[in-house]
């Protein structure tokens, strides 16, 4: 008998593909018959797949290696290298490995390697946000036999379905003594999934060769090319003359235009990605990017009195952001999932725009005159990411925050995001599970190696009644009582302010006709999910 995750209201079905404006003739693209090639609007920066929980590096990872359970386009899990799973008292589960199952060098899958990926993922050395949150709940593992095994959690965990779909399963005799540059030279990159790595080029493109013996089906593309193209220009100038076949994250002002081109096929969904700000909390004293108008230092940190973190939420036209800095591909929120998602609370909105009121709170916090700050920002990273920071600093400037913007490419961002550098950032988070615990426990939770909570959290926010939500409702098995758990917690978040919630996303992507293509809530652009159209 197969259990699946804990029952959940599912998430709104996808939007259905934009039609054609007009017939034309069949567009003859360049590539093989076999061939697909997608291009990227993120780089992957490893091919390791424990590394850094990072939506590049999982999509592309999804090609080379399974996880005990998979999640669909809509966020639901269905078992994966597990062919059953299911739940054998409230804290141990029986997992049972499909038999017959090889690694790409022919040698045979078993629970060892299981056991071997869950001492290995929480400590991959100088990880910059890793896996270890994911297996937060397991005491221990027991090998039953080579196919069976059973997970002894700590405490009640209902969602250990929906964390085992974050891990990627690796191979023990490849990979023992691994680091993440023998994953990107391809010798540790022995995985199960339907492609094989055949070649990793940093910041240019990946390769990949079917994997003609997969468990799941052999896939129809031959060879899968993945490029990374982080211009949106670049992006869409790519797929209109027929270089690549699909590309992800069309460029807001690019996309009605692709809509009515004929050659072209628009998907849609909504997204599970939120962006918001992130105010630094690592100190508690003063900050160089943090002045007064003068230029002098503040001799506390600002963001830590709520009335600050409130007026800057209240400065900022959330409307306008979707308008004109998204062209109205995203919506305005106070939360971090979409409607209808697994914790989602009806009752939370976005914070309501009223510049005085966001001036009196200034005042009231002790800050008439405003002060000044840096707001950081990647300029490559997600939808309009800079643009969206230029439009909020024009906005805080207007209530006497005068911001100034640092923009900078992703591959630059990480690294100072890493050691606290910045004192406000842009943030982005995709809660792949679609259940409201992901990003409460990355994000918002104390960052605790010992505990594997806020693997993400790189401003170090820590609030004892956050941890509390999350630790309460990761152990409760009710799914109503735990959903009650996720909404009191959204409520608590949007009264207290730790990050500003600004948008929620529309995923989108355009490929040639031709193809047919399942968009997915995860924003995950994956081979898996294109097909040649019949």
């Amino acid at each position: 008998m197969t259990s699946h995750s804990p029952n959940r209201r599912r998430i709104a079905a996808a939007l259905a593909p934009a039609a054609a404006a007009w017939a034309i003739a069949a567009w003859t693209a360049p590539a093989a018959a076999q061939s697909l090639t997608m291009g990227y609007a993120a780089s992957v920066t490893t091919i390791d797949p424990h590394y850094h929980n990072l939506g590049p590096n999982n999509m592309l990872g999804m090609h080379i290696f399974d996880r005990l359970v998979e999640r669909d386009s809509r966020a639901r899990p269905y078992p994966a290298l597990a062919e059953s799973y299911r739940a054998l008292s409230e804290t141990v589960w029986e997992f049972r490995l499909r038999r017959g199952i090889k690694w790409h060098d022919g040698r045979d899958v078993t629970a060892d390697d299981v056991v071997f990926t869950f001492e290995r993922a929480p400590n991959v050395p100088n990880s910059p946000g890793g896996f270890g949150g994911f297996l937060r709940a397991v005491a221990r593992v027991e090998v039953i036999d080579p196919h069976t095994l059973r997970i002894h959690t700590k405490q009640p965990h209902p969602l250990l379905p929906l964390d085992l779909a974050s891990v990627s399963i690796i191979a023990r005799h490849a990979a023992t003594g691994a680091g993440t540059e023998e994953f990107n030279s391809g010798r540790a990159a022995v995985g199960t999934g339907p492609y094989r790595l055949a070649a990793y080029r940093s910041g240019d493109r990946v390769e990949l060769v079917r994997n003609d013996g997969w468990w799941g089906g052999q896939e129809p593309w031959q060879r899968v090319t993945v490029r990374f193209l982080l211009n949106d220009g670049a992006r869409t100038a790519a797929l209109l003359a027929g270089d690549v076949d699909l590309i992800e994250q069309i460029p807001t002002t690019d996309l009605a235009r692709l809509k009515r081109d004929g050659r072209l096929v628009v998907t849609e969904i909504p997204s599970l990605r939120t962006l918001f700000i992130s105010p630094d909390y690592s100190r508690t004293g003063g900050h160089p990017l943090i002045t007064d108008h003068a230029g002098q230092p503040l001799p506390q940190n600002p963001f830590r009195d709520v009335r600050v973190r409130r007026a800057l939420s209240m400065a900022i036209n959330r409307d306008a952001l979707v308008e004109r800095g998204m062209d109205g591909a995203a919506t305005a929120t106070g939360q971090w999932l979409p409607e209808g998602a697994f914790g989602f609370n009806p009752a939370v909105r976005a914070m309501p725009f009223d510049a005085d009121a966001a001036k009196r709170l200034l005042a009231e916090a002790g800050f008439p005159d405003g002060f000044r700050v840096t707001l950081a920002t990647p300029n490559d990273r997600w939808p309009n990411d800079a643009r969206i920071a230029q439009a909020v600093a024009q906005m805080w400037s207007r209530i006497g925050v005068r911001t100034a913007i640092d923009a900078m490419p992703f591959t630059a961002f990480v690294p100072r995001r890493t050691r606290q550098e910045h004192a406000i950032q842009i943030g982005a988070w995709g809660s792949s599970s679609g259940e409201a615990s992901n990003f409460l426990l990355a994000i918002v939770a104390t960052h605790d190696r010992a505990r594997l909570t806020g693997a993400s959290n790189m401003t170090r926010h820590s609030d004892p009644r956050i941890d509390d939500f999350v630790a309460r409702g990761s152990a409760t098995l009710d799914d109503e009582m735990r959903e009650a758990i996720w909404k009191e917690a959204v409520a608590y978040y949007a009264e207290q302010v730790p990050m500003i919630q600004l948008l929620q996303y529309l995923n989108t992507w355009a490929h040639r006709r031709g193809l047919t293509h399942d968009p997915r809530m995860d924003e995950r652009t994956i081979a898996m999910g294109v097909r040649p159209a019949r």
